[in-house]
């Protein structure tokens, strides 16, 4: 994701990186081709002349305004889940950091809970490499004990092993008198809200939109974008290409930004930081324990692709 601050409404006309022109330039490309050949029709230049009414074209537009407008709320809704999911994972974090801190009876008690805070740091590096797919080794071996990576990394589902390691981190805490019963139902409760942050993205990740329905509206836009021209040209004549690649523009776009927000947690220009988000867990936690964080700190001015 490309994190950057508000910009001037002039600069945001400009605006290149984080939009979806790029990837839309040549498809708008052909429907200027389009539009100059419907122009180039309507005129006689070519033998063959193509003049098509606007009235199908209106009741098109607005019957695929509502479905881009239904997909693209479908596709938000993930990535809000998303969002929302990782700001649980937060609040879960800080909160079982805070109960060893405050729970656990201890004469030295950052320095007893670092193991446990260490585990709990690893966990957004591990979902996040999970909800990628990509190999989690370098972040989690600079941050978890070596009989624990090895555990981590032989197992499949490696951000729940992590809890699991917490878990019984308490359980040794429990049995060694350190913790009593009505403590251990408290870090319980944030031990199942870290499980439910787990399966949420899990959900996420493994149920994408129907296809049938993606592909529908794709078709769609992309027939009815190729074929504006020739429903143009009798009324506005040679300004035909501009105000088509502009529709086009308007339709496409949305379509490429309901696809890419349809998987947040991936690594286009538009999903979800979760390089930031990763990062800003492990500080939000080293900050309880009262520890200086080696980790570079995040400039708001300037481009951040996560």
């Amino acid at each position: 994701m490309i994190v950057r601050p508000h910009l001037h409404w002039f600069r945001m006309l400009l605006a290149w990186r984080g939009s979806v022109l790029p990837q839309l330039l040549p498809r708008l490309v052909l429907v200027l081709v389009i539009s100059i050949v419907a122009v180039a029709a309507h005129d006689h230049i070519l033998k063959l002349t193509v003049n098509l009414s606007t009235v199908p074209f209106s009741l098109i537009g607005i019957a695929l305004a509502v479905f881009l407008g239904f997909r693209n709320s479908a596709s938000y809704d993930r990535y809000w889940e998303g969002r929302k999911l990782w700001g649980q994972m937060l609040n879960e974090s800080r909160s079982l950091v805070r109960e060893s801190l405050t729970l656990v009876q201890s004469d030295d008690p950052r320095t007893h809970v670092r193991p446990f805070a260490e585990l709990l740091c690893a966990l957004p590096h591990a979902l996040r490499h999970q909800l990628r797919r990509t190999d989690p080794r370098a972040d989690l071996e600079a941050r978890l004990p070596r009989d624990v990576f090895e555990r981590v990394m032989a197992s499949r589902y490696r951000p729940m092993t992590l809890v699991q390691c917490a878990s019984e981190w308490l359980r040794n805490e429990a049995r060694a008198g350190r913790v009593d019963g009505y403590a251990v139902l408290a870090f319980e409760h944030n031990f199942n809200g870290l499980s439910d942050v787990i399966g949420g993205c899990e959900r996420i990740v493994s149920t994408p939109l129907p296809f049938a329905y993606t592909v529908m509206i794709h078709r769609t836009v992309y027939f009815f974008c190729a074929l504006l021209p020739f429903g143009l040209v009798d009324s506005i004549g040679a300004l035909t290409p501009i105000f088509a690649v502009f529709v086009a523009y308007a339709f496409m776009a949305h379509e490429a930004i309901a696809s890419q927000l349809e998987d947040p947690f991936g690594t286009e220009d538009n999903d979800l930081a979760l390089n930031a988000m990763s990062e800003g867990i492990e500080v939000a936690l080293h900050d309880l324990l009262g520890e200086p964080t080696s980790l570079p700190a995040r400039a708001p001015e300037q481009f951040i692709i996560d």
